[in-house]
């Protein structure tokens, strides 16, 4: 069959965003108990209840929190770590509306409240089977929100009463129980660092009363004064031998605990473990021969391997996976949420023996037409004012089986930013590009400097530099692509979520190679960020900026919302009105100063929304919002219906 020539923009495509929204699911924490196979998955129909899902032996899928419960933790407002399997059909689980621990029993016709004190939430849990307790970060709110306390508590499962176990840090992760039950690991850091700049490890033995003894330290990072050490995920062998994951090396390598001393497992330049921005997450786990399986990223691309820690040798599985996460191990199998180039991310169960793998579930309830999916194609390109960087992305060029189009022209280019900015992206299937590229867009996908998966130095060069090399390289990637002559430079558009909206925001204002943007929850003013945020990120900029106040002038100097008479290109703003991590009137200010210039822009607010839309309502609003405006500021009409969205200083 013939393509049709039409305009980039307006080619008919199948992906919808009414499909992207309701017929696709966010997968989360996985779990396992014997045979049986426990995930979370966010469902944006049900308005973005948590629902966790036990798949049997059997190869049955059931819920297993009735609604209207909710399994979701705000502990750090980013979560994760929200449940705990206890037995087969047993678990413990946060219930969003309270943020109350409920205990969930076979049989049982509703869940238990298991804790009662209000303003407290709870994360990270492991069941202390021996003492019929678990163990879990605690983090008290009684005294508001930036002055949160956290702490390690064990939690008795007859009453809920509590017991602190450790205290005296900011941050508490991690905790990780011997396989005999006698000692306890876990992770604290304290500001102004982040978990990824300096964390320590702790390991201490459990007394009769169950309270902490002999605590010592066994790895410890420097801090803002040093160069630091991240450690991530501690946890133990079946032989009773300690792990964990440290980048004292420059990359987040496999360690042990070994005869008092700190024993490097397969030193090499990949990562074996990720930025610990939410509770929960797990990069490897050991089979019952005490080897390792793991996650091991290159250049941001995740493969599976088996990590023997007697003799130091590392296997590849091969799979088509390029995103791996929350891997857990079972008696002779792997389950993990992976993603491929061609297939959107699905729990996965693969057989260690034999490397075959099959989907449990998958975030979509469609197929993608093959027909119709742009895959990545890993780039990299000099970037900084004089070329002195190297910065990398990942490209995907319009791709349409029905259209092409017109001849001699070239499409219009996203350039995206990944939110964070700790963070990455990879080249794994997202629903949300190919919906631009089977419409006839380019997308570029920027792992600016700062970004992980490329070792400590590269995640480092953004210190002190958010707002000027992340931008760097949004630019440089957009002009790579123009001088290769795939893409039209009089319709370049950046856009980004939460960090990647501020950078988004940044370029528009800084910089005049976009000719337009698109800010998700994205950070206008630097100032009131730092003035007005949750305990979690309250320093993250000291490192990424500079420490507040000292360093006002640079916090003035970097903020959009401070310098719109820059501003030379139409915006358009979507914001949650619950959003704690970014405030929601940092949109509305962006927006009038935008408007006042005369610049056409336009705000969507968006009810019971916070930090990342979970709606399925508001995930299609927000999709066919920017491609109307995209449509509207270069001059193309979309193929889909979609209800106008009101512009500011833009004729109807």
């Amino acid at each position: 069959m013939s393509r049709r020539n039409l305009p980039y923009g307006s080619w008919h495509s199948p992906i919808s965003a009414e499909q992207i929204a309701g017929a696709t699911i966010r997968l989360g924490q996985t779990a396992v108990c014997g045979d049986t196979i426990v995930w979370s998955e966010s469902r944006p129909v049900e308005q973005g209840r948590n629902v966790l899902v036990r798949r049997g032996a059997d190869g049955a899928l059931r819920d297993l929190n009735p609604a209207p419960f909710n399994s979701r933790t705000r502990a750090h407002e980013y979560g994760g770590g929200a449940f705990m399997l206890l037995a087969d059909e047993t678990l413990v689980f946060s219930h969003d509306d309270d943020q109350q621990l409920y205990l969930l029993a076979p049989g049982a016709t509703a869940p238990r409240r298991l804790t009662g004190e209000a303003q407290m939430r709870y994360a990270d849990a492991v069941h202390d089977s021996k003492r019929a307790r678990l163990i879990a970060v605690r983090e008290d709110h009684r005294h508001g929100d930036i002055d949160a306390v956290n702490t390690l508590v064990g939690i008795d499962l007859a009453d809920g009463s509590t017991q602190v176990l450790a205290q005296g840090h900011d941050f508490f992760s991690s905790p990780s129980l011997s396989p005999d039950g006698s000692q306890l690991a876990w992770l604290s850091w304290d500001h102004p660092d982040m978990p990824w700049d300096a964390s320590t490890l702790w390991l201490a033995d459990i007394a009769a009363d169950g309270s902490l003894a002999n605590t010592q330290r066994v790895a410890c990072g420097r801090g803002m004064d040093g160069d630091g050490e991240s450690i991530f995920q501690p946890s133990w062998s079946p032989m009773g031998e300690l792990h964990f994951v440290s980048d004292r090396s420059g990359w987040w390598n496999l360690h042990r605990w070994h005869d008092g001393r700190v024993q490097p497992l397969h030193p090499m330049a990949a990562e074996f473990g990720v930025p610990q921005w939410a509770f929960g997450m797990s990069t490897y786990g050991f089979d019952e021969r005490g080897r390792i399986v793991c996650s091991v990223i290159r250049d941001a691309a995740a493969a599976l391997a088996v990590l023997d820690p007697q003799t130091g040798r590392l296997d590849e599985i091969a799979t088509p996976f390029v995103e791996i996460e929350s891997l857990r191990v079972g008696n002779g199998f792997a389950v993990f949420v992976g993603a491929a180039p061609t297939e959107p991310p699905a729990v996965i169960r693969l057989e260690l023996a034999s490397g075959t793998w099959q989907i449990l579930r998958s975030t979509s309830t469609t197929r993608p037409d093959p027909e119709f999916v742009s895959v990545a194609e890993p780039i990299t390109f000099e970037s900084g004012a004089n070329g002195e960087a190297t910065a990398h992305a990942f490209f995907y060029r319009p791709t349409n089986r029905d259209c092409a189009g017109p001849a001699g022209e070239r499409p219009p280019l996203l350039v995206v930013s990944h939110g964070g900015p700790t963070g990455s992206t990879d080249a794994a299937f997202k629903w949300s590009f190919q919906y631009w590229t089977s419409r006839g867009f380019a997308v570029v996908d920027v792992n600016y400097r700062g970004s992980t998966g490329y070792g400590r130095k590269y995640r480092r060069a953004l210190d002190g530099q958010w707002g000027v090399a992340d931008v760097d390289d949004s630019v440089a990637a957009a002009r790579f692509l123009i001088e290769r002559g795939d893409v039209d430079a009089r319709r370049i558009a950046v856009r980004g979520a939460s960090a990647g909206g501020y950078t988004t925001l940044a370029a528009l204002t800084f910089r005049s190679v976009f000719k337009a943007g698109a800010s998700h929850y994205g950070i206008g003013d630097l100032e009131a960020l730092a003035k007005d945020t949750h305990k979690f990120e309250s320093r993250y900029l000291d490192r990424l900026i500079g420490p507040y106040p000292q360093e006002r002038a640079r916090y003035v100097e970097r903020s959009p919302i401070r310098h719109t008479e820059r501003l030379a290109s139409p915006m358009i703003l979507l914001q949650g009105k619950e959003d704690k991590a970014v405030p929601p009137d940092q949109a509305r200010t962006m927006f009038e100063a935008v408007k006042a210039k005369g610049l056409p822009v336009a705000l969507l607010m968006f009810d019971g929304e916070q930090h990342g839309f979970r709606r399925a309502a508001t995930i299609r609003r927000a999709l066919e919002a920017e491609l109307y405006f995209y449509g509207r500021v270069f001059g193309f009409e979309p193929a889909d219906e979609i209800e106008p969205v009101e512009i500011a200083n833009l004729p109807r």
